[in-house]
């Protein structure tokens, strides 16, 4: 694993866990008010009950920071799981209307904490094609 990859993975990785772990055993209260937010971006979200939204939140958190952290996980895994969360908040983002100016993509004042997230989506495709770059320099090596 290079020292960019590393870099790639262990800053956004150590963020999530952190934050997966901060939101165990959340309160109903706070986990409803995320659940609204979350199923902007993921309808489906909004069938759970909150106890149930906020356990899979948070273990989802964690099992997206501990994918990057571990270092036997592959970079193509990991970007994917990293893009699928990503993906998901860059989805509530879009879709909240007060999060963005009128043009629908640059942030307001609402949304400019979310509008980070669109950098994790990026991170995600870095880890794929990192992985796509590394296999075929192996495979250059072999021949």
């Amino acid at each position: 694993m290079s020292l960019s990859t590393i870099a790639l993975r262990a800053i956004p990785g150590a963020f999530i866990l952190n934050s997966g772990i901060g939101k165990l055993g959340m309160p109903a209260e706070m986990a409803e008010g995320l659940q609204g937010m979350a199923a902007k971006g993921v309808p489906p979200l909004e069938k759970l009950t909150p106890e149930q939204f906020a356990k899979f939140l948070s273990y989802g958190e964690i099992a997206v920071g501990a994918s990057l952290l571990l270092p036997f996980v592959p970079n193509r895994i990991a970007g994917a799981v990293l893009a699928a969360f990503s993906g998901s908040l860059v989805s509530m983002y879009l879709r909240t209307p007060e999060m963005t100016e009128s043009d629908g993509v640059r942030p307001s004042q609402d949304g400019t904490a979310v509008a980070k997230d669109t950098w994790l989506l990026a991170i995600a495709g870095a880890l794929l094609l990192a992985e796509k770059k590394q296999t075929k320099q192996k495979k250059s090596l072999k021949a």
